[in-house]
């Protein structure tokens, strides 16, 4: 296994954990606070403050890994009018200027987080910095930066086509539905 694909593989198992972490321990989090109002008449002051901030991580981990599945929401309906050749040059112009774009984010979301935040702001109920909550910026702009490199690497260099797997099934049912139209 080289070090690149050792490093894929690293990230896409890092980023599914934490994914899955995420999910599944704010959605506990969410059911105790529930139980714990319509049962106990008590509400546990910190758990909303901690499940909102975990949701807002699962959502920008969540991006990162639909842009691994070529899954994320844009206008692919233009490309397919273009010649095949001239859909993939722009198609790959267009994740050039979301690189760019996600490239110049990173760098102000990281000159925000560790140069202009004022190091005593903390959330309100938890007492955490702020810095750590507004640390997904940099490192998910980052890993999506690199995921849409991972793909455009596959689609162009080894010719692998890595899309959505649902406009895949679309496909299907499209090309299932013209077969029996052409039957009938």
């Amino acid at each position: 296994m080289t070090i690149g694909k050792l490093i894929y593989s690293l990230i896409d198992n890092i980023e599914s954990f934490i994914c899955r972490s995420l999910l599944a321990t704010f959605v506990v989090i969410l059911f105790i606070q529930i139980i714990s109002r319509q049962v106990f008449n008590h509400s546990i002051a910190w758990s909303e403050e901690l499940s909102t901030y975990m949701f807002v991580w699962f959502v920008y981990f969540g991006a990162s890994y639909a842009t691994k599945l070529a899954a994320h929401n844009r206008v692919t309906f233009q490309f397919k009018l273009f010649p095949p050749k001239f859909a993939v040059v722009s198609e790959a112009l267009a994740d050039l200027i979301w690189v760019g774009f996600n490239c110049y984010f990173v760098f102000l979301s990281y000159d925000f987080v560790f140069n202009k935040m004022n190091l005593f702001w903390k959330s309100q109920t938890l007492g955490v910095p702020m810095k750590y909550i507004y640390m997904i910026l940099p490192i998910a702009f980052t890993l999506m930066t690199i995921r849409i490199i991972q793909v455009n690497y596959y689609k162009l260099i080894k010719g692998i086509d890595i899309r959505d797997p649902e406009s895949l099934e679309v496909e299907k049912l499209i090309e299932s539905s013209d077969k029996e139209t052409q039957s009938n």
